[in-house]
């Protein structure tokens, strides 16, 4: 079914990277899901008014806010696929993220108010007749819940859309709240035990914590998330794949939304090459960068002694007094001014980001002790901070 209608309303589907393809997936998911959850809110809140039940009449107000929140997400998805203008050069990626913010913000304001409803229910309870409409209403419920969170998770990792993985997520928590509604229904009927604000409890609780999910999964790329270990690992191994790099330092990765990403950092090469040479193989690496991850990158070129004895032992010197101290730190941009009583060594190192704090501290450390341990050298350092 999923397979169907992704070819009958997604055109060139595998081009899941085109800004166009994704809008016109987040079209498919959104209207599946308006479609869904308005029919549900209708057969619901005809079925609480019939059996009087808060915790039914709450489950179909559920289903109406993620109608509302279906209508977010497409009006997100067909923002997000405009095209870059002057004001916004990087495009419009990122207001993905915000509809799936707003999704998430809808389902945690639903949830408090279900809660309260439920409390009062609790505290002055109604009779509640249960029927066999109200029960198979609610079965078909779940069944549709399901299929819808199979739906939207498919379509979220195919297109690694938040904002579908939060409708995924709220999705099967309805399934939970809908089955609790229907285990209180049955608890009523089989036992005569009001149970009807307790479940509504249970539903609201189950809706707050899908939206807390769904908030923290859109809020993270919003406020700079470090990038996912694989892609890290899988550049530095496309990029060392090179013969003339000799390594990289200073990988950043810019998240301008889904399919937006670009990436820059410096690759180490030898003195000796040729310029025009490194800078051809430099421009193959960033295409093959972004034929592999779909993301624009742009590459420096940090030249290296490789072949001065002198500059080779005080660089292993270094290293060896940074291992020494902490074999998390990193160093590069390495070079050495010769004097005649004494020497420069100069180079950055990269620090794990909850030392920054003791930043000073530890460039001052750094200077000690390579100056005790071999006192002809001065040390020049900066410390940074790692991005990935």
């Amino acid at each position: 079914m999923i397979e169907f209608l992704v070819k009958k309303f997604v055109p060139d589907k595998d081009n899941i990277h085109d800004p166009q393809v994704r809008q016109r997936y987040g079209t498919l998911g959104s209207s599946v899901g308006i479609l869904c959850n308005v029919v549900l809110f209708a057969v619901k809140f005809i079925s609480g008014l019939m059996t009087g039940a808060i915790s039914i009449m709450a489950d179909a107000m559920n289903n109406l806010s993620d109608a509302g929140s279906s209508v977010v997400t497409l009006i997100g998805f067909y923002m997000a696929g405009k095209p870059a203008d002057l004001d916004h050069p990087f495009g419009h990626g990122r207001i993905e993220y915000l509809s799936g913010l707003f999704v998430a913000v809808a389902i945690l304001f639903m949830g408090v108010e279900l809660f309260k409803t439920s409390v009062d229910k609790i505290f002055h309870p109604e009779d509640v007749q249960v029927t066999l409409f109200s029960v198979a209403i609610l079965v078909l419920a779940i069944l549709l819940k399901f299929w819808m969170a199979h739906f939207n998770r498919v379509l979220g990792e195919r297109i690694s859309s938040e904002a579908m993985k939060a409708t995924a997520a709220d999705s099967l928590s309805d399934c939970v709240a809908t089955a609790a509604v229907l285990g209180g229904m049955l608890v009523t009927y089989f036992t005569g035990k009001n149970i009807d604000g307790f479940v509504g409890i249970l539903v609201a609780l189950f809706v707050l914590n899908a939206g807390y999910g769904a908030a923290k999964d859109t809020i993270q790329p919003l406020l700079g998330a470090a990038p996912e270990p694989d892609l890290i690992d899988g550049i530095q191994k496309c990029v060392m794949s090179y013969d003339k790099v000799l390594g990289i330092h200073d990988l950043i990765v810019h998240d301008y939304g889904p399919g937006r990403r670009m990436i820059s950092l410096h690759a180490e090469v030898s003195h000796r090459e040729d310029i025009l040479e490194l800078h051809e193989e430099i421009d193959v690496i960033e295409r093959n960068l972004m034929d592999r991850f779909q993301c624009m990158a742009t590459i420096h070129m940090d030249p290296i002694v490789t072949d001065d004895v002198d500059v080779i032992q005080a660089k292993d010197d270094v290293k060896a007094i940074l291992k020494s101290m902490d074999d998390r730190w990193k160093f590069h941009d390495f070079r050495m001014v010769k004097g005649k009583k004494s020497s420069n060594v100069i180079f950055d190192v990269v620090i794990p980001m909850e030392q920054m704090k003791e930043k000073d501290e530890i460039e001052e450390q750094i200077r000690k002790n390579i100056h005790e341990k071999h006192p002809k050298y001065n040390a020049v350092v900066t410390v940074e901070q790692s991005y990935v």
